[in-house]
């Protein structure tokens, strides 16, 4: 199996000695720079035949993703995929109140399908899990979740699927915004990965 890690740590995709904001709103000392790996298509396509041979046996017929990074991996897990047959790939888009929805007929296209999720890195579950309740909207099944990195000791049932393949696992300490110690401390934020620069703007 591809080392991800090594790759992680090759494309500087591991950030320590930091203060940063997650997706979730918790702050933690240390951040996996996915953004990182997706100038490289050779690496992503390499990540994403993982994903394909892991459930090459699950009759996949359609891979989706949350918007951004999912993006790109939905798109080479189906290609990976497509031995057969064609595999589709869609990604859901957030909305304002946190949830995610599939667009532009995607959801159309989830209808009575079996749908494999994809994710970067795994924090709190929190987005793959409202990517799972949007493809269960739309009538589709989740078959399973294939994930770059675990990093939140997130579980299968914890997003809604039956199973979860993460390529990696790498736990990083976080806290609450009011229990933060790097705040205490006066640790600058990182405005340049997470989410640092939307929780400066409206402080």
């Amino acid at each position: 199996m591809l080392d991800v890690l090594r790759l992680l740590e090759d494309t500087k995709a591991i950030l320590v000695d930091t203060h940063v904001v997650y997706t979730s709103g918790r702050h933690g000392d240390a951040y996996v720079n996915k953004d990182a790996l997706y100038p490289f298509p050779g690496l992503v396509s390499s990540i994403c035949a993982q994903f394909a041979q892991r459930y090459s046996s699950a009759k996949i017929e359609v891979v989706a993703g949350p918007a951004l990074g999912g993006i790109a991996l939905s798109q080479w897990t189906a290609h990976h995929l497509s031995v057969s047959t064609q595999v589709l790939a869609v990604f859901a888009e957030k909305q304002t109140d946190g949830t995610f929805l599939f667009k532009r007929g995607y959801d159309g296209l989830l209808r009575d399908k079996t749908v494999l999720l994809v994710e970067d890195i795994i924090t709190t579950g929190g987005s793959i899990k409202a990517v799972s309740d949007a493809v269960r909207e739309a009538k589709g099944t989740v078959a399973g979740l294939a994930a770059i990195c675990n990093r939140g000791g997130v579980r299968a049932e914890d997003i809604g699927a039956p199973i979860l393949f993460s390529m990696a696992e790498l736990p990083l300490t976080s806290w609450p915004e009011s229990e933060c110690p790097l705040c205490r401390q006066g640790v600058p934020i990182n405005v340049e990965v997470g989410k640092g620069r939307e929780f400066l703007s409206r402080r």
